[in-house]
């Protein structure tokens, strides 16, 4: 799909604040609220934009222990990957889950409160999972950037 300046614009504004009324936004594109409202519609349904979250402060909640695990399969049989897809999906802590190139299958980024955390689900939930033929962990020290917003 193309975009013009006023959709990329849009795209923006709606990136960095999708509580904005379609009168705000209009008044920043200098377009009727109509015209507004329509594009928005029109992105909805190309599924450009395909939702609309809340992003939460990882301390307020008591989750801000991040830590991102590689793994490796034992075999990469068609039933091994689809099976581990299927049960990582049903993780609760894993927010993303990546099949990678390189040295390893997977690469996961898991929140949990702390290190006791982390320990109890790599325990009690991600190694019981079958086909896993071992794991890499790394700890997030310090969140240098962190953004949703994708340049159009």
């Amino acid at each position: 799909m193309s975009f013009d300046n006023t959709d990329r614009k849009l795209l923006e504004y709606l990136q960095s604040d999708s509580k904005q009324t379609t009168k705000e936004l209009s008044n920043k594109l200098n377009l009727s609220v109509t015209a507004v409202y329509e594009r928005i519609k029109k992105l909805e349904r190309e599924e450009v934009i395909c939702k609309y979250v809340a992003l939460l402060n990882k301390e307020k909640i008591n989750k801000s222990f991040i830590a991102y695990c590689n793994i490796k399969l034992v075999q990469h049989s068609k039933a091994y990957v689809i099976q581990f897809e299927r049960e990582v999906a049903k993780l609760s802590e894993v927010l993303e889950c990546y099949h990678i190139s390189g040295d390893y299958d997977y690469l996961l980024k898991i929140l949990v409160e702390d290190m006791q955390a982390y320990r109890e689900f790599m325990v009690k939930k991600l190694t019981t999972i079958s086909h896993i033929g071992s794991t890499h962990s790394t700890f997030m020290i310090n969140e240098v950037k962190h953004t949703t917003v994708i340049s159009i």
